[in-house]
């Protein structure tokens, strides 16, 4: 008989590490330090529970409460003054939140919330002293809304979009009433987020009824700023809770690039050519002659060179000879052609030819 509760202790002290995970997957779960300060002071915030490594976003939020969340979104939520903490490998983080007045009245909460990857977020009650309290918003108990499907983007970009335009799309999804009244044009809020930024929201109406138990597809038009590209989040939200979130990659606008190269050249060309136009009119001329631009306006004349030049003795005089020194051109008599070499006998016949160093007898 003795055996039977040492064996239940045995089992028991094996399962007791066992509760701490247990605990843990639960959900996520936020505490204070203080549950109640004044603007100005700051608590400390702790969590246990998240997801190893990943990013949280730690907000003071008003007309909000851990059951109903934040009803406003974080357009209730002193955005400001709020701050970011990474959780350690176990899931849990500690963080100092300075204490500020949401631009809502209370109840107040510390809201944290999961910046990248699958959403979570828990609530922890605070009282900020000073200030002011009003009653939530009465909640619709009659009609429901639900998500039944995933949301997707469709559509695609245009040649406008790849200079600049802005990118658009439609958020197409199915919603279903799970609640016993009659739900006519609900208004939902589409937000987009860059990265680790808060989303910002619009109000996007869906014309339409539903009745309870039916289902209808909703599409949504969204868009982005000009210019916009990198990895985007368009998120939906009804009634203040985030239905669903969709990832949307925007291509860059490579058609803006383009232009900004294709000016970084044709301007700077087009300066050169005008302030070269410039040099050319405050040069100073030159004496006695047109100025270059006007030369260069000139027309060459065409370059002929004949198949044969004719020569020429009284044209050009003929190439320069070397002389002896003891005769000279005026000093050779009888000599027609005013020839420069040295007299030679006309004939075998004729009589010998005097020379300069005297006459004949």
């Amino acid at each position: 008989m003795l055996r039977v509760p040492a064996v239940v202790a045995v089992f028991a002290l094996l399962l007791l590490p066992l509760a701490g995970p247990a605990a843990a997957a639960d959900g996520p779960v936020v505490k204070l330090s203080a549950t109640q300060a004044g603007t100005g002071g700051s608590i400390t915030a702790t969590g246990t529970g998240w997801r190893p490594h990943t990013l949280l976003m730690l907000l003071v939020c008003g007309q909000a409460t851990p059951s109903r969340g934040v009803i406003g979104g974080t357009n209730s939520c002193a955005n400001g003054d709020g701050r970011a903490v990474t959780t350690d490998a176990q899931g849990a983080f500690g963080k100092e939140l300075p204490v500020a007045e949401p631009p809502v009245p209370c109840p107040c909460v510390v809201h944290v919330a999961t910046v990248t990857g699958a959403r979570a977020e828990a609530d922890a009650v605070l009282e900020v002293a000073g200030h002011p309290v009003a009653p939530l918003p009465a909640e619709n108990t009659d009609g429901r809304l639900s998500i039944l499907s995933d949301t997707r983007l469709t559509g695609s970009g245009s040649l406008l979009t790849w200079f600049g335009a802005p990118p658009s799309r439609t958020l197409v999804f199915t919603v279903g009433n799970s609640g016993t009244g009659t739900i006519k044009d609900p208004i939902f809020q589409v937000g987009s987020a860059h990265g680790v930024f808060a989303p910002q929201w619009d109000d996007r109406q869906w014309h339409g009824t539903l009745a309870p138990g039916k289902k209808a597809e909703v599409s949504l038009p969204v868009e982005l700023s000009a210019g916009a590209h990198g990895d985007y989040t368009v998120s939906l939200k009804y009634d203040g809770k985030v239905l669903a979130e969709q990832p949307w990659g925007v291509s860059r606008p490579w058609g803006v690039t383009l232009f900004w190269l294709l000016l970084c050249v044709v301007v700077p060309a087009a300066l050169f050519r005008i302030g070269m136009a410039v040099v050319d009119r405050v040069r100073p001329r030159r004496p006695g002659g047109a100025s270059r631009s006007a030369h260069r306006r000139l027309p060459r004349p065409a370059l002929r060179l004949p198949l044969s030049l004719p020569r020429s003795r009284t044209a050009e005089p003929p190439p320069s000879t070397p002389t002896l020194p003891w005769f000279t051109q005026d000093s050779v008599p009888g000599d027609p052609a005013g020839r420069l070499s040295a007299p030679h006998p006309d004939s075998p016949t004729s009589p010998t030819t005097p020379t300069r160093k005297g006459r004949p007898t």
